[in-house]
């Protein structure tokens, strides 16, 4: 919204202000906790950031006419109370751990991440190395839920050949995480398995 906020007559001015904030709000909402949240890296600070630029916005909505560009006006806005806050935390010793500690915690949910994301791509990798009818019997009884009498039925075989083509696949599996990245990773071969 780069355009100037119209004056508003005496008569419907603060329910016009009320719904302009409303629109305002909207609109720009998300983008400036994007911002707060890359600069912050903390959710319940950027939250109260964003809680801040729009307390201040509420109080100068008499003013709104005034901004000549009401998106460059939000977003030095809350640069600034993000600067603020940064100062205060750098001040506080309570808020400058709660901070460290919100960092912290998203790098490791960064790590982990990470973590799961490699493992789900080695989980592909092996499952990818299957022979074709062990692969679709894997994926049939782990990604779409199927039994084994339900497989046996849509593939024409025995419950039995089902059973143990399934076996060996999660064997297989195991082997091939196992030697690709060691002992750990028996523990999301488990997990992701589903035994």
């Amino acid at each position: 919204m780069s355009e100037r906020i119209p004056h508003t007559t005496a008569e419907n001015s603060e329910k016009t202000l009320e719904l302009i904030f409303v629109d305002i709000f909207r609109q720009h909402e998300s983008r400036l906790y994007a911002l707060a949240r890359k600069l912050t890296k903390s959710d319940l600070f950027a939250g109260d950031i964003i809680q801040e630029v729009f307390i201040k916005l509420w109080e100068q909505r008499g003013q709104l006419s005034e901004i000549d560009n009401m998106e460059a006006w939000l977003y030095r806005l809350t640069e600034n109370k993000v600067i603020d806050f940064l100062r205060k935390a750098a001040a506080d010793d309570r808020l400058r751990e709660a901070l460290w500690q919100s960092l912290a915690h998203n790098a490791q949910e960064t790590e982990s991440q990470v973590a799961t994301r490699e493992y789900h791509r080695m989980l592909q990798k092996a499952i990818n190395s299957l022979p074709p009818q062990r692969r679709l019997i894997y994926q049939l009884n782990r990604e779409k839920g199927l039994n084994y009498r339900q497989i046996a039925e849509e593939l024409r075989i025995s419950r039995h050949t089902v059973k143990n083509q399934l076996s060996t696949a999660l064997q297989s599996i195991r082997s091939f995480i196992l030697k690709t990245s060691g002992p750990l990773s028996l523990l999301f071969v488990k997990y992701f398995s589903g035994e």
